[in-house]
């Protein structure tokens, strides 16, 4: 049946009608694109949105605002507090709602009022045809004018003119050859978006430092970039691990600092009182919540306390004069006024000789200033820690130095400006003089002599384990301990549960901040880690098991006995562990650089692994791996070998890490079959997988499969065009001959196509279906370092697929979470 349209009136106006209502909705609601013949007028309340909705660019007004005036900025959507956090026009607001963005004829993105004056404008320097651009409101808060005639080519963003917020994947930049600046400035009040009194920026130094200033004067500065964090910030640490902050300096003048998170609810602010906040949304307090704030105390405040100064703000006064230096204004010291600073006690051995004594009388000594932020203007020097001291007394201008691990050695010349007690090291001074150092030695000697004894006095009286008081879950470690002893290991070989540290909760408590959300490094499959301190300064890891896990105790109990046993440069210190009550608790070196798996699939921090970097931790994977199998006192198959569990020390050397699911295998094994196949998914072998065989070779599998992730970047699940997942996409590329093409872009250069190519091979190699094919580790390491060699060609990998649960496995299987033949899945989540 065919239906005619009628043309009633009354039908017509309902279409004309609900024709109105639809473009009326699109100017209400937006859309996120702005061409030349689609403008924004205020008076139509039209307003860009981005295709997730979490930004809204257009017409504005601050809140609490007593005034009409609007703005043309970008603000976060949909929620109740008015929160803006980039503006166009923030000197020259416009009077009522006669505004109007739009494509000017010469391309560029404008901002008129009701007069058609230009009050703001994108100010591009190569004209081009106003049809030939276009406005796009991007996911992440970006506003980008792009070139339709370039493929989309971006000519001008807002993210590289930041006004007083950083958001995600925003950068700031500084380039001392051009003289470029990407900054961020204050609002003048919480009302008043204009041009504000304060502004912060990086400044490239000899080495890299965040400053705020207050009308071009220093009001607080970060202190050095080490490679990992300003050192003088104490809480900076927590905050890159968590937030995933990267500084790139080429050494050449241009230093940028961004940082990436997973969610755009998340922004830094410079506000009106020149702090930087760290915000992030709270759906339960429904508001913004802060996280860390710069200046935190009085005692941020840039140079305090004067040269020669230190400023505590826990202690009153919160200024006194390091040790060796009294104030220069003993009236004003005492009534507060500490700008003036202190000055030295006793001349240096230099300004003796400049004075007149024939030599100068004693020889200079330093202080050590313990946990001082460092002063301004530092100057770097080649010298090492050992000559770090001499650098600096062989040199009469030079009044203090330090050495930091990512730094190495700095010299400060002249007064020492800006110290702070934090939790840093400054070897500073020259006053004092070598007989007083040695009374205090002998001194510190003494009381160390009796420290020890009554330690160890206090360790005779600690109950042993059998008696009657100890916890049963100690009591059950100690025996799991005893059956792996029971073997044919020499008694010296055997670890005796009073040989590992046991931890008072308390103590990790404090460590870690009560295991705040700072502290935490990442979440393992049995449970999150946190970064700690001991009270004697020792950085920590702490893996908290849950409780929900239901294989807290087993995982702990397998991990202390299994690890506790091995001592190898690639893999991970156990510390110590913790039983008390329901806690479970183990305890690791701190790996400040984190897992591989937080640089190899970080497009920001790729970069940092060039080739060389990813040869060294496939090597050291290998050797760490070895070890296990083979070179170790005990037998060991890790049964999780996955990116995550890689961690990074400071020179990326890789660690293997998470013993909880690994098997001791006895002298004449060398298979296992096991009906609770546990590990992550992805990362098992086939054999393992389907019917819980597992070995040497099952590791292997992982390994390869490591390796191929660590080559491309990419990880195991990745899915390339039709292929399932990486594996299947390497196996493709390398039947037609194209395997280097694999390379992450970032590190590929012809020079090392031969290399990984056969690096690649060895990875196919590693994953190929039948476990019997696969070479052993040593064999891997001998291709790996072995230049010019002919390796066997690789079988067909195994592409897993999921399946589901078969009625004939047991119900006691049926209490997993989530499950591939009863599979413990853990998140690939770096700690």
């Amino acid at each position: 049946m065919v239906v005619l349209l009628n043309s009633h009136p009354c039908f017509v106006l309902i279409l004309l009608l609900a024709a109105f209502s639809c473009f009326s909705l699109r100017l209400c609601f937006g859309e996120d694109r702005l061409t030349f013949s689609t403008p924004i007028k205020d008076s139509e309340s039209k307003t860009l949105l981005c295709k997730k909705g979490i930004f809204r660019f257009g017409f504005f007004t601050p809140a609490n605002s007593t005034s009409r005036l609007r703005y043309v900025g970008i603000w976060y959507d949909k929620i109740p507090v008015q929160t803006v956090v980039w503006v166009a026009n923030r000197d020259a607001p416009i009077n009522d709602t006669s505004g109007v963005v739009s494509i000017s004829d010469d391309g560029n993105l404008v901002v008129t009022d009701g007069r058609n004056r230009s009050l703001w404008s994108t100010n591009v320097t190569v004209p081009v045809a106003p049809n030939a651009t276009w406005v796009q409101l991007m996911e992440n808060g970006n506003l980008r004018l792009q070139d339709n005639r370039n493929n989309g080519e971006i000519i001008w963003e807002s993210f590289k003119h930041p006004y007083s917020s950083v958001l995600p994947r925003m950068s700031l930049l500084t380039n001392s050859k051009t003289g470029e600046n990407i900054g961020l400035t204050s609002w003048r009040n919480y009302t008043d978006p204009s041009t504000g009194n304060y502004t912060v920026g990086l400044v490239a130094f000899p080495f890299p430092e965040l400053l705020i200033w207050k009308n071009k004067v220093p009001q607080w500065r970060s202190g050095p970039w080490n490679g990992q964090v300003f050192i003088g910030l104490p809480d900076m640490d927590s905050l890159l691990n968590i937030d995933g902050f990267n500084l790139n300096n080429d050494n050449h003048g241009t230093v940028s600092l961004s940082y990436a998170n997973d969610s755009f609810m998340y922004h830094f602010n410079l506000d009106p009182n020149g702090a930087i906040y760290q915000r992030d949304w709270s759906t339960s307090m429904n508001d913004w919540r802060v996280g860390v704030r710069f200046p935190s105390t009085d005692c941020d405040e840039y140079s305090r306390c004067g040269p020669y100064g230190s400023c505590n703000y826990r202690e009153d006064p919160q200024c006194k004069c390091i040790q060796g230096f009294v104030p220069r204004n003993s009236t004003e010291w005492s009534g507060g006024n500490w700008i003036n600073g202190c000055v030295r006690r006793a001349p240096l051995r230099c300004e003796r000789v400049r004075n007149g004594s024939s030599n100068g009388g004693k020889e200079d000594w330093f202080l050590k200033v313990q946990k001082m932020k460092v002063p301004v203007n530092v100057q770097p020097s080649l010298a090492n820690a050992q000559a770090c001291p001499k650098a600096c007394l062989d040199n009469c201008s030079c009044t203090a130095y330090a050495y930091d691990q990512g730094i190495g050695c700095m010299l400060w010349s002249g007064s020492l400006v800006d110290m702070q007690s934090v939790s840093r090291i400054l070897n500073s001074g020259k006053a004092h003089s070598k007989r007083a150092v040695m009374i205090t030695a002998l001194v510190l000697g003494v009381v160390f002599v009796v420290a020890v004894c009554v330690l160890l006095a206090c360790l005779k009286l600690k109950k042993r384990p059998g008696e009657p008081k100890k916890d049963r879950s100690v009591e059950q470690l100690l025996k799991r301990m005893e059956e792996v002893n029971s073997g044919d290991e020499p008694a010296s070989n055997q670890v005796k549960l009073e040989e590992l540290p046991l931890f008072e909760f308390q103590v990790l408590a404090t460590a870690t901040d009560d295991f705040s959300l700072r502290s935490k490094l990442g979440q393992g499959g049995f449970g999150p880690v946190y970064k700690g301190k001991l009270p004697e300064g020792q950085e920590i890891a702490v893996k908290r098991l849950s409780r929900a896990s239901g294989q807290g105790l087993e995982e702990l109990m397998n991990e202390v006995v299994v690890i506790s046993k091995l001592q190898h440069r690639n893999l991970v210190k156990l510390l110590g562990c913790c039983i008390e009550g329901e806690e479970r608790l183990l305890v690791y070196e701190y790996m400040p650089k984190k897992s591989l798996d937080a640089y190899l699939f970080d497009p920001l921090k790729q970069k940092i692994l060039d080739w060389k970097t990813r040869l060294n931790i496939m090597e050291g994977i290998c050797r760490g791996l070895l070890y296990l199998h083979r070179d170790s006192r005990l037998r060991i198959i890790h049964r999780d070998l996955k990116a995550s569990n890689i961690l990074l020390d400071d020179n990326m050397n890789p660690k293997i890490s998470d013993f909880g699911l690994a098997r001791v295998f006895l002298a004449n094994e060398d298979e296992a079959n096991t009906r609770r196949v546990v590990g992550t998914y992805g990362y098992m072998s086939p054999e393992y997988a389907m019917e819980g065989l597992f070995s040497e070779k099952s590791d292997v599998f992982s390994l390869g499969v490591i390796l191929l992730e660590i080559i491309s970047g990419k990880k195991n699940s990745h899915k390339e065009d039709n292929y399932p997942n990486l594996l299947a996409y390497v196996w493709t590329l390398w039947n037609e001959g194209e395997a280097a093409s694999l390379a992450d872009p970032n590190v590929f250069d012809e020079s090392f196509e031969k290399e990984i190519t056969k690096c690649v091979q060895i990875g196919l190699l590693c994953v190929q279906e039948v476990a019997d094919d696969r070479p052993n580790v040593s064999t891997v390491i001998w291709m790996l370092t072995t230049e010019n060699m002919n390796l066997p060609e690789p079988n067909q990998p195994a592409f897993i697929t999921r399946r589901e649960k078969s009625e004939g496995e047991s119900s006691d299987q049926s209490s997993q979470k989530e499950s591939i033949n009863d599979v413990s899945l853990t998140s690939v989540t770096g700690r």
